[in-house]
């Protein structure tokens, strides 16, 4: 038994894609129903916000003169 995955042969390198291919499968699977699987009746709205007057804001506490 050979552990080098260089000098295995074609049944191993196919083995190895298709153990990828499922468990990439699974985990893509499971991502979708858990993201779709949240949404228990919690929706998101969008608010509009109008501008107001302009400010200024700065991170000293010094007054400024023009």
């Amino acid at each position: 038994m050979n552990h080098s995955i260089y000098s295995a042969d074609r049944a191993t390198h196919l083995k190895v894609v298709v153990v990828a291919l499922v468990a990439g499968i699974a985990l893509a699977g499971f991502g979708i129903t858990a993201r779709t699987g949240s949404d228990d009746g919690l929706t998101q709205t969008a608010r509009v916000i109008k501008a107001g007057k302009p400010v200024a804001i700065t991170s000293s506490n010094a007054s400024l003169v023009r």
